[in-house]
């Protein structure tokens, strides 16, 4: 039923001002879906030492090189704005004002563009001008208070959940929605102030929900999701390797406990106070084979069990490989786009982009000759351009 590989989003335009973290995956999602992503990469590089042909959230777009602290980068960027759907800058705020390419002088351009402004702490406030990371981000919005165990420190959950869930998904969510308005009937374009801290607390939606009608309580491994049930949690298996277990329903309970050989011997789970035996029994179990003969047995079973998978292991699940998941391009196992689109599929169509090596093709088919202009000097070693808020590390967003 595929009609096209070019994306839902083929002719849109976006300029991407160079960052770290969850700007350019932000961007990365837009032209996996379609989008002509322009990266305006820095002299210097944009703050982590990798090399780019390795940096995926730089796949599916092209680069030029612009540096911003010269008048006539500042001119190449507004010509670039001027022809673009969309904007995304992940610089502190006030930054992208000083430099000569904010909303103001943007807008005043193109009417109808969609400025994304990705940051940690949002654009205003007490903190917003302060350095940060993922960690703190989710740390005051209550999400990592709610993950590990409840005799340790919080589970850090690399930087999935504000980053990319709080901070990129929303930036995506904001600017696809500004975009529908800017092209309707008396449409006009607007800034996007997406924050990490503003979307990592909407994410807990459902357990602020929860919390209010007495169904959660405000401390972790105490309830139904994080692992204060015996049956919704990860067991150690005989060879050190771990099973995922989700049998909340009772009929899937019961399929676990019986694939498990526990029917028998196993205390009721609607008996709170046998929890704790429950959960030793389960343990034990599961410590008498290996990751590998317990994921035979669950194998297309209701019981909701699965294999904690590393990284390197997860694109050979046969279900994964099935469905093509995860994708082989330009000698990268990747994640491959996601979500999928009967008519319109995204696809990887270009490895992650190098620095300034698209500057002739951008200028033709954007039509911006000022991109044609001496490249600026990048002398070997030099140091990178100060970095943005989530260029600290975003810095810090």
């Amino acid at each position: 039923m595929a009609e096209s590989g070019s994306g839902p989003l083929s002719g849109v335009r976006v300029v991407e001002l160079a960052g770290i973290g969850p700007g350019p995956f932000a961007a990365m999602l837009l032209a996996d879906l379609g989008a002509d992503v322009v990266r305006v990469d820095r002299p210097g590089g944009a703050g982590l030492r990798i090399d780019p042909a390795y940096d995926i959230t730089n796949r599916n777009k092209r680069s030029v090189l612009v540096d911003l602290k010269a008048p006539e980068g500042v001119a190449q960027v507004l010509e670039l704005a001027e022809r673009a759907d969309v904007l995304l800058e992940g610089y502190r705020p006030g930054v992208a004002e000083r430099l000569g390419v904010g909303p103001e002088e943007c807008l005043a351009r193109n009417p109808r563009l969609v400025y994304g402004r990705m940051t940690g702490w949002g654009q205003q406030g007490p903190l917003a001008d302060t350095a940060g990371h993922d960690i703190g981000y989710i740390a005051i919005t209550g999400a990592l208070g709610m993950i590990g165990p409840p005799d340790g420190p919080p589970a850090i959950p690399a930087n999935l959940v504000g980053d990319y869930a709080g901070g990129s998904l929303y930036l995506v969510i904001g600017v696809l929605a500004a975009l529908q308005h800017a092209r309707s009937e008396g449409g006009k374009g607007q800034v996007v102030d997406a924050a990490i801290v503003d979307g990592t607390a909407h994410l807990t939606a459902m357990i602020h929900g929860m919390l209010a009608a007495g169904g959660w309580q405000d401390r972790r491994g105490a309830n139904l999701l994080d692992g204060g049930t015996p049956f919704y949690g990860a067991y150690e298996t005989a060879d050190g390797g771990y099973m995922a277990v989700g049998a909340l329903e009772k009929r899937f309970y019961g399929e676990f406990i019986r694939l498990l050989g526990i029917e028998q011997e196993a205390p009721s789970r609607d008996d709170f106070a046998a929890w704790g035996e429950l959960r030793t029994a389960i343990a034990a179990r599961f410590k008498t084979r290996t990751r590998e003969e317990w994921t035979a047995v669950f194998q297309e079973s209701d019981a909701c069990v699965a294999p904690v998978l590393s990284l390197r292991e997860a694109p050979r699940h046969p279900h994964l490989a099935a469905r093509g998941t995860f994708v082989d391009h330009a000698g990268i196992t990747q994640p491959a786009p996601a979500p999928r689109f009967s008519r319109t599929p995204g696809a990887v169509r270009r490895p992650p982009a190098q620095p300034g090596a698209d500057t002739e093709e951008i200028a033709r088919d954007w039509q911006a000759p000022s991109l044609l202009a001496p490249p600026p000097a990048d002398p070997a070693g030099a140091p990178p351009a100060g970095p943005s808020r989530i260029q600290q590390k975003d810095a810090a967003s």
